[in-house]
C-alpha cells in the first residue's frame, strides 16, 4: 500500500482517474502508471520501444519497469535475437488482474483502518 497521504488524495477525489488510483494504491509515480497503461496497449514492448513511446530516456524507463515488476504489474520475457544475443520484452498484467490487485490492496487498507478505529480508546 502507498503512503497514507496518497490515499488521502484519493479519498478526497470524487471521480479519480485510473492512473491516479494506480499511483495512490500501489505507491508508484505517475510516470510509472503511464508506463503500465502504455504496456496495456503495446504488450511485448522493449525498453527502447517504450522510451520512444513515452518520450523518456531508457534509464528512466528501466527504473519504471523495475518498480512495476516489483509491484506485480508487469512481466518480463527474454527473447533471443537471430544474430545472437537477447532483448527483454515487457507486458502489463491484464486489466482484470490489476483491478483485482487494486481491490485487494484497498480492502486490506480499509480493514487496517477499521481495526485502528475499533482499538482507539481502549
Amino acid at each position: 500500500m502507498s503512503d497514507p497521504s496518497d490515499i488521502e488524495s484519493l479519498v478526497g477525489t470524487t471521480e479519480p482517474e485510473f492512473a491516479h488510483i494506480l499511483s495512490c494504491v500501489f505507491g508508484i509515480r505517475d510516470h510509472e502508471s503511464r508506463t503500465y497503461l502504455v504496456l496495456l496497449d503495446h504488450p511485448g514492448s522493449t525498453v527502447e520501444e517504450l522510451a520512444g513511446t513515452l518520450d523518456r530516456d531508457r534509464s528512466n524507463v528501466n527504473r519504471s519497469l523495475s518498480t512495476l515488476r516489483e509491484k506485480g504489474l508487469v512481466e518480463r520475457q527474454r527473447r533471443l535475437l537471430d544474430p545472437g544475443g537477447y532483448v527483454y520484452q515487457y507486458t502489463a498484467v491484464d486489466l482484470p488482474t490489476a483491478k483485482g490487485m487494486l481491490h485487494e490492496s484497498l480492502d486490506e487498507w480499509a480493514d487496517s483502518v477499521h481495526d485502528a478505529i475499533d482499538e482507539f480508546g481502549g
